[in-house]
């Protein structure tokens, strides 16, 4: 059978190709842009057909339908899963609709080699080549593990889904799939870069000053990283690498101003290396079918090995909250669950054990809260329900607009100390009170940076 006619005798509509799904089975969908959103809201429609169905998704684009159908009376039917929050995923869990599953992110492929089943695949992909690939576009992740896993594979073809090369494992042959569903085209997602905070200036000023020629950098979300690659956009850093889970316009952007060859880099050379991307649609074509850029696997980008194999790894990323014993919080505010662990921890940890290289973890000294309260986000302790992203034997450079401080090597005593003083000075009287009865900190330990506190 020619590669054309394989295509054609697979070809369904997405109505037709959802009832392979069975009351009991465990689906997965693609991850970030890859997620089937033709798909899912034909899954969707056949709630009243169907019970006990466990959906596994990973940062779903907006609100997933069978989340919102499987509420109601129709509890149990539909029971929405997630690996890793995006807004609308937030926005279900707050509503009871959605559950989360801890995971670090270099270990997604091995969950489906050990752990877990998954009886349909469905996955967005970009229309087939003249081989038969249907590339994965911005979203490899571990989809080639949930297909290796699954019993049977959808695809849901976009034409708007760039090519990605490789790389490895970021597409699938016809050979391996089942149904082949044409979509409504629907854009995939975009994302605005961030709008970026004086705050957010203060600290990549801190975090640029740190940056050597020849750093590998791995940026996290959010205005802070955005406002760290505009800056190194704008100086005079000279053959930076890339080596990334999320690939975002700010690397497009320090590409285009020189400051990116991937020259220096032990670890695929001349490569920007990412797992998924995720911008704008000018990020998007920039990395359609461009040789510079090699989409992987997850459990190559994000393993250890990998990570601190190259030179000068600079790795920045947000937190929510940290405590005095260096404790870093990523994912939640209390029980409110806001994201994932993602690879903050595997970067975190990749990123102090290469050479030269360093970890920076960012937050602004506060946050006001809803009654309009400002808040410290250094705390003597994390609220109940809290979740500890990355352990203080981990954290190496806490940053806030007031400061740099490394914990790397100090006692409990000094990192208390290091980070009240890079707390808002409004908050430094009461962390030091806490401290003490904490037993962590007495005022005979105190050093240069909190003498001036009286």
């Amino acid at each position: 059978m020619t590669i054309a006619n394989d295509y054609q005798s697979k070809l369904t509509n997405a109505d037709d190709a959802v009832l392979s799904v069975k009351s009991g089975d465990w689906v997965d969908y693609g991850a970030f842009g890859a997620a089937p959103e033709f798909l899912d809201a034909a899954l969707a429609s056949r709630v009243d057909t169907l019970q006990d169905v466990k959906i596994r998704a990973l940062a779903f684009p907006g609100m997933a339908k069978v989340a919102l159908a499987g509420q109601g009376q129709n509890q149990g039917r539909f029971i929405y899963n997630n690996w890793h929050f995006s807004a609308g995923d937030r926005k279900n869990h707050d509503q009871g609709n959605c559950h989360f599953i801890p995971f670090t992110y270099n270990e997604g492929p091995s969950h489906y080699e050990k752990n877990i089943k998954s009886n349909v695949c469905m996955l967005r992909a970009a229309p087939m080549d003249a081989s038969g690939n249907f590339n994965f576009g911005i979203a490899n992740s571990f989809q080639k593990a949930m297909i290796e896993n699954a019993d049977t594979v959808i695809v849901e073809v976009n034409n708007s889904m760039p090519r990605c090369l490789g790389g490895r494992g970021e597409s699938i042959h016809i050979s391996e799939v089942d149904f082949i569903v044409e979509s409504d085209n629907k854009a995939i997602l975009t994302l605005d870069s961030p709008p970026i905070t004086s705050v957010d200036e203060k600290i990549a000023a801190l975090i640029v000053e740190q940056i050597e020629d020849g750093s590998c950098i791995q940026l996290g979300i959010g205005g802070m990283p955005n406002a760290v690659g505009k800056m190194i956009a704008q100086s005079d850093l000279k053959d930076l690498g890339v080596h990334t889970e999320m690939l975002a316009d700010a690397y497009l952007d320090m590409y285009e101003a020189g400051r990116i060859t991937n020259a220096r880099k032990n670890l695929d050379p001349g490569k920007m290396v990412y797992t998924f991307a995720l911008g704008s649609r000018r990020l998007y074509n920039f990395i359609n079918d461009n040789p510079v850029c090699a989409s992987y696997p997850v459990d190559y980008t994000n393993k250890l090995s990998h990570i601190s194999a190259n030179d000068k790894v600079i790795s920045i990323n947000n937190a929510v909250e940290v405590d005095l014993y260096g404790q870093v919080s990523s994912e939640s505010s209390g029980f409110r669950h806001i994201t994932g662990t993602g690879g903050q921890f595997d970067f975190a940890y990749g990123a102090y054990h290469s050479k030269g290289g360093k970890s920076f973890i960012c937050l602004s000294s506060t946050v006001r809260g809803k009654d309009g309260t400002l808040k410290s986000r250094i705390r003597p302790v994390f609220e109940p329900g809290s979740i500890v992203t990355l352990p203080r034997t981990v954290t190496h450079y806490v940053v806030t607009e007031y400061g740099m401080v490394c914990l790397k090597g100090k006692s409990t005593w000094e990192r208390a100390e290091a980070l009240i003083s890079i707390a808002h000075p409004d908050f430094r009287d009461e962390l030091i009170e806490a401290a003490e009865k904490m037993k962590i900190w007495k005022a005979s330990n105190r050093c240069d940076a909190l003498r001036y506190v009286a």
